[in-house]
């Protein structure tokens, strides 16, 4: 009773006849949101000086590519291979996509042409549009703001370093200091030997991969080091809303970012409140003790030589509360706010 194998599929199929999936809640209900705020009209006036007047082969319309990258991010998937299975895979998708039954699903190369061609100034301006959806939606406040990193690891190999001043390889410049000891031909075990004595083996200040100079070596959370970037995410501690996302060096310490993250996210608040009649200003910002540190709070405490923007209010004062795992740094525009228990 089961299939037979060589069993000849039909040539043709009616595609009335091919079994239909209920649309999935969550994305019918995105859908209708997006849809009643015209953003398929927005994000393609927005993205319009990107496509050629004269089309050839049918391009990944804005709207749909924006699409794309709400579903990776709603379901976790971190590559565009995955998100395009993914569209491939599922009826719901497609429908949320607006793919018809017979309509090929978006490949992955053509997502990943399609985030290039689109400048970071734009998708910038298509988050703070949904940021902004989200302020009318009463699910963004920005009132207290936590801050925390994680280190991402880069696509890019520790053996493709190579030196900042002579361009070797990281073999080749072994070589090189075993020749300089006095080993004419260095085996294999001469240059593991040779690297074993050697402090500082792979510093950032000496060594860079020219593939991604962007990376730098860190350490990751399970002891592994690699080439990596460093992510500083802003949220809105009410409501759980992303409001900012920074890219750092992975050897970049908190308390050496933070200043830039905090500015970002204060930006994105005034951005996504810009059309509210009482918009409410940043008022406090969480992070835990690794960002803590005296000489950054002092760095940041206004003063009459260098007077701070009232657009960056979070930034004009930052408070101690004292040393415990979980820090309140107190963003009260007008000088410096001791928030208790300091020293």
């Amino acid at each position: 009773m089961g299939i037979r194998d060589g069993e000849q599929s039909p040539l043709w199929v009616v595609t009335s006849d091919l079994p239909k999936s209920p649309s999935h809640p969550f994305y019918a209900r995105l859908n209708a949101l997006l849809d009643a705020n015209d953003f398929d009209r927005f994000v393609e006036k927005k993205c319009r000086r990107f496509y050629a007047p004269v089309m050839g082969r049918p391009s990944l319309t804005p709207g749909r590519y924006f699409r794309l990258l709400l579903l990776g991010y709603f379901e976790g998937i971190d590559s565009e291979r995955g998100i395009a299975w993914r569209a491939t895979d599922s009826l719901a998708v497609r429908s949320f996509l607006g793919l018809a039954v017979h309509d090929p699903a978006p490949d992955h190369s053509t997502m990943s042409r399609t985030r290039r061609l689109i400048d970071l100034e734009t998708h910038r301006e298509v988050f703070t549009w949904v940021q902004q959806r989200l302020v009318d939606a009463g699910l963004l406040h920005g009132k207290t703001i936590a801050i925390d990193a994680t280190t991402l690891e880069a696509n890019a190999a520790m053996r493709s370093l190579v030196r900042r001043d002579t361009d070797e390889t990281y073999q080749e410049f072994l070589t090189r200091l075993a020749k300089a000891s006095g080993i004419e031909t260095p085996t294999r075990e001469d240059l593991a030997r040779l690297d074993r004595k050697r402090k500082k083996k792979t510093s950032n200040k000496d060594w860079t991969n020219p593939n991604d100079p962007d990376a730098k070596v860190a350490k990751m959370k399970d002891g592994r080091t690699h080439l990596a970037h460093k992510a500083e995410h802003a949220v809105d501690l009410e409501t759980g809303a992303i409001i900012a996302v920074t890219v750092q060096g992975a050897d970049e310490g908190d308390t050496t970012t933070i200043v830039d993250t905090v500015t970002a996210a204060v930006e994105q608040v005034e951005a996504a409140q810009a059309d509210v009649a009482d918009p409410q200003p940043v008022e406090e910002i969480i992070t835990d003790k690794g960002y803590h540190s005296n000489r950054i709070m002092i760095e940041l405490e206004p003063s009459a030589s260098a007077p701070t923007s009232p657009s960056r209010t979070a930034v004009d004062a930052i408070g101690r509360r004292n040393r415990k795992p979980r820090r309140r740094c107190m963003a009260i525009a007008g000088g410096f706010v001791d928030d208790g228990d300091a020293d």
